[in-house]
């Protein structure tokens, strides 16, 4: 495998480019990043000709793959082939509105705009102008953007900003708590309870190796927020018609929100943001509210047309049925896996995300025998793993995993990221398969993938674990 023209194009990159990347998780693969040249279904091709299975996905806009299909791609290339953009409103964002509000449960309106980051942005500034209030309850770890109310670290009683170039006094006024907390969620709110204007959390943490939600704990969000006036608000820029289909991951959760966010797939592929909700809430935006927001690009007609003719073929085609059949696929497979070569490890994800967490700690009672290399006749114990979890970690307490996996994004830092970067994803490199720049970003199934691609996948894992 050569890699000549990648690494000259980093070359060339250091020169103009900070780091060589334009995100900085593009840079975490050493010694440089390999440069893709296209995407086939779901595989990428480098700037060597090398090819690759693709679970990046572009970190999750593509949900179709890199092949389009066909009523897609004529209806990008439709809207793109009558002009860039205008100024003005057009009747695709309109489309794709109604689309929105009619399969989202919580979502009345809906304002777009070009990116996850302004989403959140947004939805922030929006909670607090519609409450009054200033505080913003986060989870540790969990991502919303690179924006200055959610680049917080430590807790609530101490937290700084995680960046530079962020003034203290921005992050006084955001309140981190681990994920899967109640008495921490408890202790904020008996301490802020007149001050918070939302709880702002992902569903499920998507940027801290895929955590699911303790069974409860989103419907406890739901009542504490309610019973003190501030406002719900999921960030669904990964998980929005991603998990739980068109109705997203509120619907599988059975869990309805104040405000949601939206990226990703609902751009289908281009750059998006969206904030819906209840209509009273979102009307406080300008023009009809007091809460300032605009953007030149918002509502972009190209955009619009993706999203739309996306989401459109998701509801007429299997779209859900093969990805998240794929994706249990994987996961049962890696369990099985990760079962008999690294029983420490955690399997995460729903639908279709799946991570392997390099957990350090977990079940000991497992044991084979030596004739037995498939693991089918592990001895009974304690600690045996035959009543896990079988398709990703669910956070079942009757799991022999439960006291091992990860609940918040503490737990996820703690494991071997080290190893998960500099060795593991090289050693997957090398057998053609692209997986996340680091342990904590998830990695997705597209309509573009394959039984085959999934099992090619499987037998590189057992090599490189």
């Amino acid at each position: 495998m050569t890699e000549d023209n990648s690494r000259e194009l980093y070359d060339r990159a250091l020169s103009v480019l900070p780091g060589g990347v334009n995100s900085a998780v593009r840079a975490a693969i050493e010694p440089y990043p390999f440069f893709v040249r296209k995407g086939e279904g779901g595989h990428v091709i480098d700037a060597d000709g090398n090819r690759y299975i693709d679970w990046v996905m572009g970190l999750g806009p593509l949900l179709l793959g890199h092949d389009l299909p066909e009523p897609v791609r004529a209806g990008i290339q439709r809207k793109a082939s009558e002009g860039p953009m205008y100024g003005t409103p057009t009747e695709v964002e309109v489309d794709l509105a109604e689309f929105v509000v009619r399969h989202v449960p919580s979502v009345e309106k809906i304002r777009f705009v070009n990116s996850g980051t302004e989403a959140t942005t947004s939805a922030v500034r929006l909670a607090r102008g519609y409450t009054g209030r200033n505080k913003i309850v986060v989870m540790q770890g969990g991502y919303h953007g690179a924006q200055e109310s959610t680049l917080v670290e430590g807790d609530a009683d101490d937290p700084k900003p995680s960046s530079a170039g962020i003034p203290e006094s921005f992050a006084e006024h955001t309140l981190p708590v681990p994920f899967n907390d109640e008495d921490a969620i408890r202790d904020v709110f008996e301490d802020h309870g007149d001050d918070i204007a939302a709880v702002l959390t992902e569903p499920i943490l998507g940027n801290y190796g895929i955590v699911y939600p303790e069974e409860g704990y989103h419907e406890f969000l739901r009542e504490i927020t309610e019973e003190h006036g501030s406002l719900l608000i999921f960030d669904e820029v990964i998980t929005g018609f991603r998990v739980g289909g068109l109705g997203c991951a509120q619907s599988e959760f059975g869990v309805t929100p104040d405000l949601t966010t939206f990226g990703k797939i609902i751009g289908g592929g281009f750059p998006v943001g969206a904030i819906g909700g209840r209509a009273e809430i979102i009307e406080h935006f300008a023009p009809t509210g007091d809460v300032f927001q605009a953007g030149t690009f918002s509502g972009h007609p190209v955009t619009m047309a993706a999203g739309l003719e996306t989401l459109k073929f998701a509801a007429e085609n299997d779209v859900y049925g093969h990805v998240n059949g794929l994706g249990d696929r994987l996961r049962r497979g890696l369990t099985d896996i990760v079962a008999d070569q690294a029983p420490s490890y955690t399997v995460t994800g729903t639908d279709s995300m799946f991570k392997v967490i390099f957990t350090r700690e977990g079940p000991s009672g497992v044991q084979r025998t030596p004739e037995d290399a498939s693991g089918d006749n592990r001895e009974q114990g304690s600690d045996s793993l035959e009543e896990q979890c079988p398709a990703g970690c669910r956070q079942d307490p009757t799991c022999p995993r439960y006291d091992y996996s990860p609940k918040n994004a503490g737990d996820v830092k703690n494991a071997e990221t080290e190893r998960w970067r500099r060795i593991f994803w090289r050693q997957m490199k090398e057998q053609d398969v692209f997986l996340s720049q680091n342990q904590f970003e998830c990695q997705f199934v597209s309509y573009g993938h394959t039984e085959e691609d999934v099992e090619e996948t499987l037998e590189a894992y057992k090599d490189a674990l």
